[in-house]
């Protein structure tokens, strides 16, 4: 019989399963779902801007408070609207769930520069961009998505977040554990899943729920983490992460996967303080499931924090299992083709009038690679992607078009101010007609190119580029992101 207190529309399988899961704590989780209230966070990017100086700069206008287990993290006020501002656009921060940015957390961060970490379901880039704040501009990020259209929103929120050192690709797992063998030092599988725990947040995965559905998305999971198995180095982590209440798909998906890779063992978690531990109950064999430490992964619940529902697990490969990493012999110039003298004097010209040294400096630390008549500036230790379904081979510089350089938008919004010999300071006002795609006019300028910046906190970041003809700054921000959100 349907709870007279239960939420409406909430399957009756399931809730039956949770009120058995949760027990005494049952009517609290329900409460949750009937009366409790939603939980908005946004994150600073900290590729950027720091979070103590992004608070002061936001803190009053987006009503904003920390959330505890992201030191980037702030709720928000929903009613300040930070979706509709030009720091959006100019990838000051990334509108998260709180609960969301637990499992990039997770995540420990290598030393050095010498370094790969995979996103394996990566869109459309919470964990990515969030995985890139905390590389802080070291190391390779391969972010994967194996759906096309996902995979293009993908690479445009690393781009707007000024990410310079990722590669975003568009394969299946299976495809990538067959070129990628013990290649990466950190994997994150934040896998599909039934998506119970967003129900208050995605009424579409309320819809979608069935038991039938929790044992696909189970079956699949494994799949995906028998993969992330094969493409980790011995010695590197994995951390797995769900949105999802089911057992089948958390606490048993894990003793699943150490039944089947004994050379695994199960890791504290870096999140673990703030939230509850996993338990061995919940699953097939909870013997087994103590033994393998179930508890030391990570539950949370709704009804005990400020989020929705997530789960974590950290696991590290053993350092003494078989290194499969192939012999890569990586050229110079990545996958693509390398500047000819005529393109690189083009490219040269536009730097030494555009950039200061620094800049230079700093693109030179990478490679450029020519992909058709595009440029991109590729991490020192990419992967040779050439026979991948690549949407993105690390930052985009700009384009050869007749006899000429242009710029691309994502390279101004991976520059800091600092970088650039000459800036069009903007309003905010000013700031969302370029937005709009409005030309300014600049009588007098020199002529050439020049970053849109808008100010916050008494610091200017890039919107995209101007070219000036030395009466009208020319807009070149890109058609398909063109917005009106209003005068503000």
């Amino acid at each position: 019989m349907p709870r007279s207190n239960s939420p409406e529309g909430l399957p009756e399988a399931f809730l039956a399963r949770m009120e058995k899961m949760l027990g005494e704590e049952f009517p609290a989780f329900l409460e949750g779902f009937s009366l409790g209230e939603r939980h908005y966070g946004l994150r600073a990017n900290t590729l950027k801007i720091d979070a103590g100086a992004f608070q002061k700069a936001f803190g009053e206008s987006f009503s904003l408070s920390s959330i505890p287990w992201c030191g980037a993290g702030f709720y928000y006020d929903p009613a300040s609207h930070p979706g509709r501002s030009v720091f959006h656009e100019a990838g000051l921060y990334y509108i998260q769930e709180p609960s969301a940015m637990s499992a990039a957390e997770a995540v420990t961060i290598p030393e050095g520069n010498d370094f790969r970490v995979l996103d394996l379901c990566a869109a459309p880039g919470g964990k990515s961009t969030q995985l890139a704040g905390r590389m802080a501009g070291r190391g390779l990020l391969v972010s994967n998505e194996i759906m096309a259209d996902r995979a293009k929103i993908l690479a445009q929120n690393l781009e707007r977040m000024g990410v310079s050192n990722a590669l975003v690709l568009n394969e299946s797992p299976e495809r990538l554990a067959g070129f990628f063998p013990s290649t990466f030092d950190r994997v994150l599988v934040d896998a599909p899943c039934s998506g119970e725990g967003m129900y208050r947040k995605n009424e579409v995965a309320l819809t979608e729920w069935s038991e039938n559905n929790v044992r696909f998305c189970a079956t699949r999971q494994d799949g995906i983490l028998d993969c992330a198995a094969h493409l980790l180095t011995p010695g590197g982590e994995l951390v797995y992460s769900t949105c999802t209440f089911s057992p089948d798909e958390d606490e048993d998906c894990i003793r699943r996967f150490l039944t089947r890779h004994p050379e695994f063992t199960l890791l504290d978690t870096p999140v673990q303080g703030f939230f509850s531990p996993g338990r061995p109950e919940f699953t097939a064999d909870p013997e087994e499931a103590r033994q393998m430490g179930i508890e030391k992964t990570v539950r949370v619940w709704p009804h005990k924090v400020k989020g929705e529902g997530h789960f974590i697990a950290r696991l590290q490969k053993s350092p003494e299992a078989p290194d499969l990493s192939p012999a890569f012999s990586l050229p110079a110039s990545g996958s693509g083709a390398a500047l000819n003298d005529q393109l690189l004097s083009l490219f040269s010209a536009f730097c030494q009038e555009t950039f200061t040294p620094e800049a230079e400096s700093w693109l030179e630390e990478g490679s450029f690679t020519l992909f058709g008549d595009t440029l991109y500036r590729t991490p020192v230790n990419t992967l040779p992607v050439g026979r991948l379904k690549v949407e993105r081979a690390g930052l985009m510089i700009g384009s050869f078009k007749k006899n000429r350089f242009e710029p691309a938008h994502g390279l101004a919004l991976a520059l800091p101010q600092r970088f650039f010999q000459r800036t069009a300071s903007l309003s905010e006002q000013d700031a969302a007609r370029f937005i709009r795609g409005e030309a300014l006019p600049a009588e007098g300028e020199e002529k050439g190119w020049l970053p849109a910046m808008v100010q916050a906190g008494g610091q200017l970041y890039p919107l995209g580029w101007f070219k000036s003809d030395g009466k009208n700054r020319k807009n070149h921000y890109p058609k398909g992101l063109r917005k009106d959100f209003g005068d503000r």
